[in-house]
């Protein structure tokens, strides 16, 4: 079964670049390009993971964030915020609950090494 991931951002250059290299990797991707259209799509299907764009419309990144991490039903779920700005990010990152972030522009092979050990690590936690 795929591992499947919630991938948030309001650029669609970004959204259809990071949607491909996912799905090249064998991952099933949910997109959605705000923190509203990402909510309704969670509580469809709870992904393994959330890559999620610091700066959105409507709501910010790191506010969703908050909103995940404060529900029991998917603050187990990862989150990875990514941003533009490296100004503050390990302490918005740490304020948000998030478990890792990635500044833009970044290496696809940070990206993906990144997901794989928080996929792993949530996954190890169920079997334990």
């Amino acid at each position: 079964m795929k591992n499947t991931i919630l991938l948030v951002d309001d650029e669609r250059d970004i959204l259809s670049v990071v949607l491909s290299r996912l799905e090249n990797s064998g991952y099933k991707v949910l997109t959605a390009v705000d923190a509203e259209e990402a909510l309704v799509l969670l509580q469809k299907q709870a992904p393994d993971l959330i890559l999620l764009d610091l700066i959105l419309p409507k709501m910010q990144g790191d506010q969703l964030c908050r909103i995940i991490k404060d529900d029991p039903q998917y603050k187990a779920i990862p989150v990875i915020l990514f941003t533009a700005s490296v100004i503050r990010i390990p302490e918005i990152v740490k304020d948000a609950g998030a478990d890792d972030y990635v500044v833009k522009p970044f290496e696809p092979d940070e990206l993906l090494g990144k997901i794989k050990k928080l996929i792993e690590e949530k996954n190890s936690d169920k079997t334990q």
